[in-house]
């Protein structure tokens, strides 16, 4: 049985949990701590990052879309739609959700391993007007939510998942009802949201 090196925190981990567990791909999701560095992670990964795929045959796979691709694959193409037009799309979308989510993180970052009298707060505002952008984009074309999921909505919902966790202040519902109702819409979709979204 493949392996899921996740952290229950991380975004883009909880973005390949929710897509496997839709797909009901054969996984087994085990957590660990980049901080610790373990033999497992850095054996199969040199950058020591997650989520981490370890396949039956040992082959490991790392980068959060490039696991997409294999759970895509391992489904017979079920993770993303076959029409080449939606297909760029759904990738679109991903790389909207990661982004912000790495903006996110940059942020969380920045205040959690610099001294407070190092932390840039240029930086910090540059990441967040990033992050305000691209939720308004978000809430201007709001992903549509049918029966069929895809890795792009994962991908949102996911970053969407970390907002709450990491940045409940932000308050981001507000002024983009769009964008609340795709997150809705999605979890009365995805049951498995409430469990599988990052969590602290």
């Amino acid at each position: 049985m493949a392996r899921l090196l996740f952290s229950p925190a991380s975004p883009y981990s909880a973005k390949v949990r929710m897509a496997a567990t839709w797909l009901g791909l054969p996984i087994e999701a085990e957590t660990v701590n980049t901080n610790d560095e373990p033999a497992l992670l850095v054996g199969n990964n040199p950058l020591g990052k997650i989520p981490t795929l370890i396949l039956d045959d040992g082959t490991a796979l790392f980068d959060s879309r490039a696991i997409m691709q294999e759970l895509d694959r391992m489904s017979g193409r079920k993770l993303f739609p076959r029409n080449t037009r939606k297909r760029m799309e759904a990738e679109r979308l991903e790389a909207l959700g990661d982004g912000i989510a790495d903006c996110l993180l940059a942020q969380v970052y920045e205040k959690r391993f610099r001294p407070a009298e190092k932390v840039h707060q240029p930086w910090l505002d540059l990441q967040a007007r990033k992050v305000a952008r691209g939720l308004d984009w978000l809430n201007e074309n709001p992903p549509r939510v049918t029966t069929r999921l895809h890795g792009g909505q994962f991908a949102v919902a996911a970053m969407i998942g970390y907002l709450d966790l990491r940045f409940a202040d932000m308050n981001w519902r507000r002024g983009r009802p769009k964008l609340k109702r795709f997150e809705d819409r999605f979890a009365k979709t995805f049951e498995d949201y409430a469990t599988l979204r990052p969590q602290g």
